[in-house]
């Protein structure tokens, strides 16, 4: 029916609308069309609604006329505040952070554990349920005030059935995440994979802020992307969007958890690296020696960081030609690395169409390996202003 795809439409943007209040905080008619690629007219009539409804209010505070301008500087809204935090669960392949916001994403504590996550999704989240409500604690907001939860995992989430890949991650078989961790602490929990969540922070805050098209790029014991377009997180039909780990790089290579060979992530993650230059500089050698031998200017392992950007440079420009983003952010815990970085630049360069290679951005991301836990708050503090 026409009218009601009309009113899902509507609906939608008032979500996109609260949803960039809530992580960005007061902003103008103006920098909310940037951010949500809809019209100003669209976007004032919207705000009128919100106003109508006490959703949001107009602040005393003034923004900066556009471009500078001379003009007089644009009344901001801020979304309409109430009592009440929410907490944000990144749980990594090796590891669970939880933080306690207000809705302002002020972090007000937060809590780090090591566990091998893959192969154990029940007693995973039994150990994330467990830290939201010790963070809550030390926070001094209980449990039962969080107005939401924001649940980041490390694989794809199926759109229609709520539940992990279990090909990328087989512990969590049949498990639907914010369903679970929602049971365990009687919370609203809302969930979407760690690219997701990457791309959502470092568009929103961090590296990528401002740019309406973007590709976030995670390169950790993991491989995956974020695709940002036209100011929103593209999921794709089934929430698979992005799954570059998962692209052929390498014809007859290893065998990837995935089930196939050859798989970016079994040429680039942490793990591979490791791999690669253990034999050199010994079996102690862990990500935080690789990156300070990088810095150092190591031959051996610069050349194996430019092989493996190069690599991801190749696999990435099929993507830069395709959807021609303004921006890739290279995150993760090797998102650090500038010589990664700039051999990544080299192979979107080479195998991109050149006017596509040209307009695009390589750039280290904001956060570093903390953009999912920055994510998954952003993630939170959206639901809540749904549910507000």
């Amino acid at each position: 029916m026409p009218g009601h795809s009309l009113a899902q439409l509507r609906s939608s943007n008032l979500r996109a609308i609260t949803a960039l209040l809530a992580s960005g905080g007061s902003q103008s008619r103006a920098d909310l069309a940037r951010g949500t690629g809809l019209s100003r007219t669209t976007v004032s009539s919207l705000v009128a609604e919100l106003l109508d409804n006490g959703l949001v209010v107009e602040t005393e505070d003034r923004g900066t006329p556009y471009k500078g301008g001379s003009g007089r500087p644009p009344l901001l809204v801020a979304l309409a505040t109430r009592p009440g935090g929410v907490a944000g669960v990144d749980i990594g392949h090796g590891h669970v952070r939880v933080a306690v916001s207000d809705r302002s994403a002020r972090i007000r504590a937060e809590m780090e554990t090591v566990t091998d996550a893959d192969p154990h999704g029940a007693s995973t989240l039994d150990l994330a349920a467990d830290l939201v409500r010790r963070v809550a604690d030390e926070a001094g907001t209980p449990v039962g005030e969080l107005l939401s939860v924001g649940l980041c995992v490390p694989g794809p989430i199926d759109r229609r059935s709520a539940r992990v890949d279990h090909a990328v991650l087989p512990g969590w078989h049949e498990l639907a995440p914010a369903d679970e961790l929602s049971r365990r602490l009687a919370l609203p929990v809302v969930v979407d994979n760690d690219a997701n969540l990457g791309a959502m922070a470092e568009h929103q805050h961090g590296a990528g802020r401002g740019t309406a098209d973007l590709l976030y790029v995670k390169l950790a014991s993991g491989v995956g992307a974020g695709l940002v377009l036209g100011g929103r997180l593209h999921r794709g039909a089934a929430g698979l969007a992005g799954e570059i780990g998962h692209v052929l790089a390498r014809e007859g290579g290893d065998v990837c958890r995935c089930g196939s060979r050859g798989c970016l992530e079994t040429e680039v993650s942490t793990r591979r690296l490791l791999q690669l230059l253990r034999p050199v500089y010994g079996d102690d050698l862990d990500l935080a020696g690789m990156l300070e031998l990088d810095a150092r200017g190591e031959i051996a392992v610069r050349r194996v960081l430019t092989d493996a950007g190069h690599t991801t440079g190749r696999v990435l420009a099929g993507v830069c030609t395709t959807l021609n983003p303004a921006k890739i952010v290279v995150g993760g815990s090797l998102g650090s690395s500038p010589t990664l970085v700039e051999a990544i630049r080299g192979g979107v360069d080479r195998y991109a169409h050149p006017e596509a290679a040209a307009m695009c951005e390589v750039v280290s991301g904001f956060f570093g390996g903390r953009a999912e836990l920055i994510g998954s708050i952003a993630l939170a503090i959206s639901r809540a202003a749904d549910l507000a």
